[in-house]
């Protein structure tokens, strides 16, 4: 009997409940999925297209290129690792090295620890591992695309409240000068080691020179940092993660987002300590 958690098992949501989808007036999000399994990529669309979201499929990555290139609606790519014309990483670095954005999750049937890092190293926002659940995948893309609507609202409340700023705070047509001493007085800063963390600027330097951390490892070693000494669990680090990215974070991606801040802080990767049974300390001592 099949596994029906699996996504190669295909839905069974009637065709008419589809076509209303539209009609309840739901906002639709278009993703690419670059898979060159066929029977997986229809199982896939099938199920994404039966939970509102619009579909576009590649099967290789020049198929991707073009769709990338024409679709500007598209929100979210589905990657596979491996494709006939090259590898999902190639694809990401290449997407990264010309600016383009859009989030991306890899579906790799390698599950081992290198890989994972290696591909959220790139700018993967996540990862899943075939065969996957389909529940598990639509938390996933749910997570990461409520995360880039609250990004682009509050960019869009940024400009806003900047535009007004401009016109009162500026001193524009008043003649006074606009107060910047509160921002400067509210910095959190913490140095330890060599290392000094500007939360800030969401900086992590290292003698007065930039360490490349991704978005996810500064929050990590913020929460390290903000609770100097204090044992925190494994599972309070994926909640307070998981609260501050709005994306799923699992057991596994906080194993690999510990190993890869540990990597980075070298010498200083000393200070955070692992208590068995319980999680972590951050302790200078």
């Amino acid at each position: 009997m099949p596994d029906c958690g699996k996504l190669w098992v295909w839905p069974s949501r009637p065709e008419k409940e589809l076509s209303s989808l539209g009609d309840a007036g739901m906002e639709k999000s278009t993703i690419l999925l670059v898979e060159d399994d066929y029977a997986l990529a229809m199982g896939t669309e099938y199920t994404l297209r039966a939970e509102g979201y619009e579909i576009r499929h590649a099967k290789n990555l020049a198929e991707a290129r073009e769709l990338v290139g024409g679709d500007s609606a598209i929100r979210l790519i589905l990657l596979d690792v491996m494709l006939p014309d090259g590898t999902g990483f190639d694809y990401l670095e290449e997407l990264r090295e010309n600016n383009i954005e859009i989030p991306v999750i890899f579906l790799t049937a390698v599950g081992d620890e290198a890989n994972i890092v290696r591909g959220l190293d790139l700018g993967a926002d996540d990862y899943v591992t075939k065969p996957y659940r389909v529940k598990e995948l639509l938390s996933r893309i749910s997570a990461i695309l409520r995360r880039e609507e609250r990004i682009r609202r509050m960019a869009a409340m940024s400009a806003a409240a900047g535009s007004a700023v401009s016109d009162t705070d500026s001193g524009v047509g008043t003649g006074e000068a606009a107060d910047t001493s509160k921002s400067a007085g509210t910095a959190e800063e913490y140095t330890f080691g060599a290392h000094v963390l500007s939360v800030s600027e969401f900086r992590l330097y290292k003698d007065g020179e930039v360490v490349e951390c991704t978005p996810s490892e500064i929050r990590l070693l913020r929460e390290f940092l903000r609770n100097n000494g204090i044992a925190l669990t494994r599972n309070q680090l994926i909640e307070r993660l998981y609260d501050t990215e709005n994306s799923y974070i699992d057991d596994n991606t906080l194993s690999v987002y510990i190993k890869r801040l540990r990597d980075k802080l070298g010498d200083d990767a000393m200070f955070i300590k692992t208590i068995k049974g319980v999680g972590y300390r951050f302790s200078e001592e």
